[in-house]
Order: structure tokens, then C-alpha cells, then sequence
């Protein structure tokens, strides 16, 4: 166990999660009992559909975030649609505490960005006109003004606003960030992202939770494979037409 870890670990009671609860149809969540971290980012990687954004979510809320994002101070809900799965969570924190944080989830920029502006609004703050900015601009300001030393931070696919050189500019923030004393969960999809230095794969494929190695991801393999032998690839999917 990596003591230095704002949270260590977490443990989930089944009894507090009902019987009909969807939860239980995920294979990988619903065989987890203990999960324990040992790196200052963990990555949740995995197919569409295998939890991960599920597992993150719950993580956040069990450490004291809005479901829908933003710092552990915002307080808004657009569409209540999180699981049950926070109520059952129980986070085994490090002896120290984390002195910011933020969890940043695709699917809910939009609200989150007209939070992030009352609240400015409210404090006094320049205008950052989030909303005339692209997606995935407005993706960067957020992160850039709330990432900190000593903070933990949730993210959820934030590669799906980023454009390929944005998401290496976000791995840099990421790993100044962790080398100063912050943790980071990230759920994504990103063969980028995937390759932080030093971070904890775990993969939610196979039906359970497990460490795996960046080679080993199949966002790793597919995009390998498509660089390097693109035609063939291509012709493979398209069985066998004219690729133009």
C-alpha cells in the first residue's frame, strides 16, 4: 500500500446495493468486494459498457463530489441518473488530505461549464466565456484553473473533447500534478492518456477488474495496428472493397 495516496483503497458492502439493482449485471462491478490503488493515477480502461465511468462516478461522489461534476463545493443536478453504487463504497484515505479537487465528466460539460461561470460570477472573477469556446478549449480552461498540488481529481473520458495534441498537453498537467502530491482516476479510452508514465492500468474486460500493462490494452493494439497497416485494416473491415 502506497501510503503517500490521498485514497488507498475502497471497499464495497453488496448489502446495501438492492437485489434488481442493474449493478449487478456488470460483471466486473459486481464481482468487486476490494479494489486497492498503489500509483498517483489509475486509469480504468475497458470496452464500452464494462463500468468504468460507473466505478469512477461512485468514487467521486464517495469523496464528496457533485454527481454531475465540478469542486466538492457545487451543488447542482440537471438529470439525476448516478447509481447506487457511492452509498455502498467505503474509501480507505491516506494520512494526508487533499487540499483541492474536481471531477470532470464529458457528458455533463455543458451544465458543468454554466456552473463554472456563476460560480466566477460569484467570487468576482473574470469572465471566461466557456460557452464561446470550443469543447474541447473549454475542457482545457477548467482543468488548467482547478488542477493543484495536493489535490484529487476524477475524470471521465476527458479525451473526447481533445484533440490529440491537447491530450498530450493534458498528460503533462496530469503528471506535473501527480508529481506534486495529487491523485488522479481516469476512466478513458485514450491510447494517450493510457500512457502516462507510471500510472495503474486497470482493465475492466474479461469480466473482472485487473492490472494490465499499456501493450496489453486493446486501445493500445487497435490503434497500433490501424497506424501500421492501415489498408489492410481497412480492407479487412470493409470485407474486401476498394478502399478509396
Amino acid at each position: 500500500m502506497n501510503s503517500n495516496l490521498l485514497i488507498n483503497s475502497l471497499t464495497i458492502d453488496w448489502s446495501k446495493i438492492s437485489r434488481e439493482s442493474y449493478l449487478r449485471k456488470i460483471p466486473a462491478i459486481s464481482k468487486l468486494n476490494y479494489l486497492e490503488f498503489s500509483s498517483p493515477v489509475t486509469c480504468f480502461v475497458g470496452e464500452n459498457g464494462t463500468g468504468k465511468s460507473t466505478l469512477l462516478e461512485a468514487l467521486a461522489i464517495s469523496a464528496g463530489f457533485n454527481p454531475e461534476g465540478g469542486t466538492q463545493n457545487y451543488r447542482f443536478s440537471t438529470y439525476d441518473s448516478h447509481s447506487e453504487l457511492y452509498s455502498a463504497i467505503k474509501l480507505v484515505r491516506g494520512t494526508r488530505r487533499p487540499q483541492c479537487g474536481y471531477f470532470l465528466r464529458a457528458e455533463t460539460y455543458y451544465a458543468l461549464a454554466v456552473q463554472e461561470e456563476y460560480y466566477n460570477s460569484q467570487i468576482g472573477g473574470k469572465p471566461e466565456h466557456l460557452h464561446e469556446r470550443s469543447h474541447g478549449e473549454g475542457f482545457l480552461t477548467i482543468a488548467e484553473k482547478h488542477f493543484a498540488p495536493n489535490g484529487i481529481y476524477f475524470l471521465d473520458e476527458p479525451e473526447s473533447a481533445l484533440s490529440p495534441q491537447s491530450q498530450l498537453g493534458l498528460l503533462y498537467s496530469i503528471c506535473e500534478c501527480a508529481s506534486a502530491g495529487s491523485q488522479f482516476f481516469i476512466a478513458t479510452h485514450s491510447p494517450i492518456l493510457l500512457g502516462i508514465p507510471n500510472a495503474e492500468l486497470l482493465g475492466f474486460d474479461d469480466g473482472e477488474i485487473h492490472k494490465c500493462r499499456y501493450e496489453d490494452t486493446s486501445q493500445y493494439q487497435v490503434m497500433e495496428l490501424f497506424i501500421n497497416h492501415r489498408e489492410q485494416v481497412l480492407r479487412h473491415i470493409l470485407d474486401d472493397e476498394e478502399v478509396v
